[in-house]
C-alpha cells in the first residue's frame, strides 16, 4: 500500500515499498471542464543509495520534472492516442524521419486512428494490439470503394494526354498509370485527380468496385513497427511506462526467398541488353555490378565516379513523393553511404555513356536543364524512379526472364552471385550498404547455405580423395 507524503505545495511522493519507487505529481493547469490536470512521473532509487542520497536525488528529480512540465515536455498518460499522435507527427516524425517514411507513417495512421485512437495512452495493452492485428488479417478488412477503368490507355490517347503530362498535372506516380493500363483499380482520390486532368466526369471514366482482400502478414507487420516506433517515443517522454508492442508477437513478415537471376538467366539478360537504349543498358549493368538500390542509382552524379580508381561513391537517394515530385534525400541508413569498387569494363562503359550524354546536351542547347545526374529525362531533369521500373518490367517480359523478377531483383542477383563466388558475407553486406551484417545473412540465407554445401563438397573431394589414395 502506498502512503502519500507531502513534500511541498505541489509535489507529492508515494512510496511503493517493494520497489521503493517515488511517484512525483505536479499540477499541470486545468482542462476545458475546469478539472485540474495532474502530471506525474515515477523515479526509482538505485538499490545501494542511502536515505540521505535518496532525499538529495529526489530534490534534484523534482526540479527537473517541474522544468519539463513548465516547458510542455511532459504529456499526461491520460492523453488519447489520437491526440498524442498529432503531437508525435509534428514534433518527432516531421523532424527526425525522412520524407518517404513520413508519408508511409501517415498512410498507416489512417487505419490505426479509428481502431485505437480513442484509447488512453496509459490504458493501451497488448490485447488491444493483438485484436487490431487480427482484424487487419480478416477477409473484408480492405472493403474499400475503388475505381476501375476498362481501357484507360485508349481514353488517355483519345484525350491527347501522355503519361508524363498526367503525372505532372496530377502529382501521381507513373506506376499508378501503368497499374491502370493493366486494369487494376485505384482509390477515389486518385480517380478524381485523373478525371479532372482528363476533363471527363468520374462516372464516364471509372466504375466503382470493392477490394475485399485481407492484408498480408507483411503489411500487418508494417503496422506493428509503426506503432512500436510511436510507443517507443512515448516511453522516452514519460507518457507510457513501457512499450506494449514489446509484449506482442506480431505477424511474421515472411521469409520468402528473394527473386534473383541465376547465372543462365543473368546471361540471357545481358544478351538482351544489346538492343536496349544506352541509358537503360548502363543502368542495368551498374545494378548488376554494384547491387545498389534503385533510388541510389538515380541519385548518382558524375562527381561520384572516380574513373582513375574504378570506384563509385553512393551519397544520396532519389525518390518520388506525391505533391513534391522527385526529391533527393540521404541514403537509407548510415552504412548505405559507401564507396564500392567496380570492374574496369564498367568504368569504360561509363566513359562512353558520359560522351553520349554530353552530345545530347549539345543538341538541346538551352533546353537542357543543368543537373549533374547520370540518369535524366530527355532534357536533363532527374529521372522519375517509376519510369525505370516500368521500362524494366516490359524489358524483362520481352526477354522472357523468370516471372516475378523486378528491378530490385538485380540487387539480389548481385549479392547471390557474390556469395556463390565465395565472397565473405561481411564484404557483401558492406557493398550492399546494409545496416547490419545479420540483415544480409537473413535475406541471403539460401545463398549462404548453397555456398556452404559447395564448400563441403570441395573440401570433401580433396580430403577424402587423399584418404582413398592412402588406402
Amino acid at each position: 500500500m502506498r502512503t502519500p507524503l507531502l513534500l511541498a505545495d505541489f509535489i507529492h511522493i508515494r512510496v511503493c515499498k517493494p520497489k521503493c519507487e517515488k511517484l512525483l505529481t505536479l499540477p499541470g493547469g486545468y482542462d476545458i471542464n475546469g478539472k485540474q490536470i495532474i502530471r506525474s512521473m515515477t523515479w526509482t532509487p538505485d538499490p545501494g543509495m542511502t536515505k540521505r542520497q535518496v532525499e538529495k536525488e529526489l530534490e534534484r528529480q523534482k526540479v527537473l520534472f517541474e522544468e519539463k512540465v513548465r516547458a510542455g515536455q511532459v504529456v499526461d498518460g491520460t492523453t488519447r492516442l489520437s491526440d498524442y499522435a498529432e503531437r508525435w507527427f509534428r514534433e518527432y516524425v516531421s523532424v527526425h524521419l525522412k520524407p518517404t517514411t513520413q508519408e508511409n507513417y501517415r498512410i498507416l495512421w489512417k487505419r490505426v486512428a479509428p481502431a485505437l485512437g480513442h484509447l488512453r495512452m496509459d490504458k493501451i495493452r497488448p490485447h488491444h494490439l493483438n485484436a487490431f492485428y487480427l482484424n487487419l488479417m480478416e477477409d473484408g478488412i480492405r472493403d474499400d470503394v475503388m475505381y476501375q477503368c476498362d481501357d484507360f490507355k485508349a481514353i488517355t490517347k483519345a484525350a491527347g494526354k501522355t503519361a508524363a503530362e498526367l503525372t505532372k498535372e496530377t502529382g501521381l506516380g507513373i506506376r499508378t498509370l501503368y497499374s491502370l493500363n493493366a486494369g487494376n483499380a485505384v482509390k477515389p482520390d486518385t480517380a478524381e485527380k485523373l478525371s479532372a486532368a482528363l476533363g471527363l466526369p468520374l462516372s464516364a471514366l471509372f466504375r466503382p468496385t470493392r477490394d475485399k482482400q485481407a492484408l498480408t502478414h507483411c503489411s500487418v507487420n508494417h503496422y506493428h513497427k509503426f506503432l512500436s516506433s510511436m510507443f517507443r517515443t512515448a516511453v522516452k517522454q514519460g507518457v507510457m511506462a513501457e512499450n506494449p508492442c514489446a509484449h506482442v508477437d506480431a505477424p511474421s513478415a515472411g521469409e520468402e526467398e528473394p527473386a534473383y537471376l541465376d547465372e543462365n538467366d543473368a546471361a540471357k539478360l545481358i544478351e538482351a541488353l544489346d538492343a536496349a537504349p544506352m541509358k537503360y543498358r548502363v543502368m542495368i549493368f551498374l545494378l548488376l555490378d554494384t547491387g545498389m538500390r534503385r533510388g541510389e542509382l538515380l541519385g548518382l552524379e558524375w562527381k561520384d565516379i572516380d574513373f582513375d580508381r574504378c570506384t563509385i561513391t553512393i551519397r544520396r537517394n532519389s525518390v518520388y513523393l506525391p505533391g513534391q515530385g522527385v526529391i533527393t534525400q540521404t541514403p537509407k541508413t548510415r552504412r548505405s553511404a559507401r564507396t564500392v569498387k567496380v570492374p574496369q569494363d564498367c568504368i569504360d562503359m561509363l566513359r562512353q555513356y558520359r560522351t553520349h550524354q554530353l552530345q545530347e546536351r549539345l543538341k538541346l542547347g538551352d533546353q537542357w536543364e543543368e543537373h549533374d545526374r547520370l540518369f535524366t529525362t530527355w532534357n536533363g531533369r532527374p529521372l522519375h524512379p517509376s519510369s525505370v521500373t516500368g521500362w524494366f518490367t516490359k524489358f524483362a517480359r520481352a526477354a522472357e526472364l523468370p516471372e516475378g523478377v523486378t528491378i530490385h531483383s538485380l540487387r539480389h542477383t548481385n549479392a547471390t552471385l557474390l556469395i556463390a563466388a565465395g565472397v565473405n558475407v561481411r564484404t557483401v553486406s558492406a557493398r550492399l550498404g546494409h545496416a547490419h551484417t545479420s540483415t544480409t545473412m537473413d535475406i541471403y540465407s539460401h545463398a549462404i547455405q548453397s555456398a556452404d554445401a559447395a564448400a563441403s563438397d570441395a573440401i570433401g573431394s580433396v580430403v577424402h580423395r587423399k584418404k582413398k589414395r592412402k588406402a
